[in-house]
């Protein structure tokens, strides 16, 4: 069989794994682990023999769909952001995870609760995070990540935020994260970046009547404000996009948003957006983003 086949057929069973969580060997909490063990590890500040990490830190990854905020927020993210972060786990357990977590954020994969696709995207932010600290990530497999990660943003269509009872989803929010990590990394080629771009645009404002009131707008200004230190894109190029992005399309102008919940909700998030990069780059020393300022005050002066 070869390699290429190999691989087709692990992103298949992942996918059934992910879909279908009872079909997967591995459940959460892991095996050998129960939820008091785990909440033990996190008060030992995820201590953990080196030789048990990497076997650890796969197994934990079904929990990033568990009902509970305490272990999926708590316990699953944080230990996978606690151990990245202090360099302890090898790269063959980055690029396993990876592997595993892509499949979570592809058309169609089975979420219906809203907390796997999510989580998983936060935990990919994490292991792009390593990535641009030290190269592990070749080409090809950075170009994967960057489509998974833009297609899914632009794919959201839960828009639930926090709840009290069951804690964060925010698939906004986490979908820009990815992003942006992708965006700061010197790797990341122009083109790459006008892909992220492109993706971000779709969720300025939303189809539909939802209002953002859990920050996703301000989360989706930092991989525009990144790639706009990297300082590809021209003055010219930032009014393109800025003028897209601040289109009243579908309504037929401005002044329809006063007539429907939709219509408010359009208003409401794009202003929100702008004004978040504005609020960022009016002060800046930093030239790059400077040089965004006439396009941004353009759009916003187009919003009434």
């Amino acid at each position: 069989m070869s390699n290429a086949m190999r691989t087709i057929l692990l992103l298949a069973v992942m996918a059934a794994c992910w879909a279908n969580a009872a079909a997967c060997a591995t459940e959460c909490p892991p095996d050998g682990w129960s939820r008091d063990r785990l909440v033990a590890l996190k008060a030992g500040g995820f201590t953990i023999d080196p030789g048990q990490r990497p076997t650890l830190a796969l197994a934990l990854l079904p929990c990033l769909a568990d009902p509970s905020p305490s272990i999926r927020d708590g316990i699953a993210f944080e230990a996978w952001s606690t151990w990245l972060r202090a360099g302890q786990l090898d790269e063959r357990t980055r690029l396993e995870a990876i592997e595993r977590l892509l499949p979570a954020l592809a058309p169609g994969a089975g979420d219906a609760e809203g907390f796997r696709q999510p989580f998983s995207a936060l935990v990919l932010s994490e292991l792009a995070r390593a990535d641009r600290l030290a190269n592990y990530l070749s080409i090809a497999q950075r170009q994967q990540l960057l489509d998974s990660g833009a297609s899914y943003l632009e794919g959201i269509r839960d828009f639930r935020g926090f709840d009290a009872a069951q804690g964060w989803r925010h698939g906004v929010a986490h979908g820009a994260d990815l992003l942006m990590q992708l965006a700061l990394n010197e790797a990341v080629d122009k083109p790459q970046l006008d892909r992220i771009l492109a993706a971000v645009a779709t969720q300025v404002a939303p189809a539909g009547e939802h209002s953002y009131i859990f920050g996703e707008s301000e989360r989706l200004t930092r991989p525009v404000l990144v790639a706009g230190t990297r300082g590809l894109h021209s003055a010219s190029e930032w009014d393109a996009w800025f003028k897209q992005v601040a289109a009243p399309a579908p309504l037929s102008s401005w002044e329809q948003a006063f007539t429907s919940t939709a219509g408010l909700a359009h208003r409401h998030n794009t202003r929100a957006f702008l004004l978040g990069v504005y609020a960022a780059i009016r002060d800046s020393t930093n030239e790059k983003l400077a040089a965004m300022q006439p396009a941004v005050k353009a759009a916003l002066q187009a919003v009434p």
